[in-house]
């Protein structure tokens, strides 16, 4: 039986379109907003991303712990319903005339904190409302959610701006998260509250997650492979607007046409990972999607006026095919591999060591930007992401061809 006809993983599906296409028409809007509304210097648009990230760092492993702890349905309904309010300000502040970019970052800061909540209540969630054998297309159904609003949120995000400006189009985001709250609450099945432990001890059950993420042999790896490739993706995205902009000299709606191109990899992930996984091994896929993370940014590197912009569209299609490829994989195998009882916190860990790089990966771009110009920086993002693969060609991962069964008295399958 499809995915789809599972009832309840059908709203929670709906629940995630919109709000991810919501999502990515802000990603598009808000760094046009300073660039082209508010007039921001290079540090000040990194400062946003920064400013949306910046709460991985202090909330992160809590939130994971937190989670394993309570039913997480209501955390997401209401981690909407705040946002939807918080994104609705700045319509309506930039309709009267007082938008600002203070305010811009006063929204960023609570909207990104209501962020973390969700992303950890949502990845402990979908182990609670699937079986184990059917997180792989789950996770694969909620991958190509990202896929479908990279392509479309990338290309409408763009026109919506030159057309409608980017303070409505921000508002649109916030039309979004009600959706999302709508289908959310619908969800029929009842959530079984979690068994709390007889003594709690916050700092231990976060140290119980850490644990078993930092000495597992393939998670471990995982995290630190993702940290970096994180923190030097983040530092090319804090500047790419700026340089399409300034630099390459392109207009919103040719951004946001060049990048709906370029994702468009992004969908065909989403549909094959399933397959890929199957005739090649989940292992071996995920190595070289991974390592194809590394020469999109580097190939993206390479884009410059004229011809050369072609060399954005290539590095956005690689890059999108192998972000979902990765993602998809990463996280099926952390809730295969991960107990029912520490998934928020193994969630909220690796969270933490990935996301909690992006705040950092911001100011490193905004900093290397204003120092050593845009087009510097986005190679040594390029290769900063690249040579961050080391890590996995160094791990046991290099040795499999299928990621090993959640029973430990089951051998790992190396590849022939």
């Amino acid at each position: 039986m499809g995915i789809l006809r599972h009832p309840d993983f059908r709203r929670l599906w709906a629940a995630d379109l919109l709000s991810q296409l919501g999502s990515r028409l802000s990603m598009s809007a808000i760094p046009l907003l300073a660039v082209l509304t508010l007039n921001a210097s290079t540090l000040q648009v990194s400062l946003l991303r920064t400013c949306e990230t910046a709460a991985w760092l202090v909330l992160g492993l809590f939130a994971g712990a937190w989670a394993d702890r309570i039913r997480c349905r209501p955390v997401l309904v209401y981690a909407d319903l705040l946002r939807a309010l918080l994104y609705a300000s700045i319509p309506i502040a930039w309709w009267f005339d007082v938008l600002t970019l203070t305010q811009v970052y006063a929204v960023l800061v609570p909207a990104g904190i209501l962020t973390v909540l969700f992303d950890v209540a949502h990845n402990s969630y979908l182990p609670r409302l699937l079986e184990r054998d059917r997180l792989l297309p789950g996770n694969a159904k909620l991958a190509a959610n990202h896929s479908i609003a990279a392509v479309v949120g990338a290309g409408a995000g763009g026109i919506l701006v030159q057309w409608l400006g980017a303070a409505l189009t921000i508002g649109l985001d916030s039309l979004s998260f009600l959706w999302s709250a709508v289908w959310l609450r619908s969800i029929r099945a009842p959530e079984a509250e979690p068994v709390k432990p007889e003594r709690p001890d916050l700092r231990r059950e976060i140290a119980d997650g850490m644990r078993l993420v930092f000495h597992h042999p393939l998670l471990r790896p995982l995290a630190l492979n993702t940290m970096v490739t994180m923190l030097f993706q983040a530092a090319a995205g804090a500047i790419m607007v700026v340089y399409l902009v300034r630099a390459v000299h392109l207009q919103p709606a040719t951004i946001g046409v060049l990048s709906m191109i370029g994702l468009c990899s992004a969908i065909v992930a989403s549909v094959v990972t399933e397959r890929l996984s199957t005739r090649y091994g989940d292992a071996r896929t995920l190595l070289l999607s991974s390592t194809g993370i590394g020469v999109a940014f580097t190939v993206q590197a390479m884009t410059a006026p004229g011809w050369q912009v072609s060399w954005f569209v290539v590095g956005t299609l690689l890059a999108g095919f192998s972000i979902i490829v990765s993602y998809i994989l990463q996280v099926s195998t952390q809730q295969r591999l991960c107990p029912p009882e520490l998934q928020g916190r193994v969630s909220a860990t690796m969270s933490f060591v990935s996301w909690g790089a992006t705040p950092l990966g911001s100011l490193l771009g905004g900093a290397l930007g204003t120092a050593f110009g845009l087009h510097t920086t986005l190679w040594i993002a390029g290769l900063g992401t690249l040579t961050g693969n080391a890590v996995l060609y160094l791990s046991p991962l290099r040795t499999l061809r299928t990621i090993p069964s959640p029973n430990p008295h089951q051998p790992l399958h190396p590849a022939p």
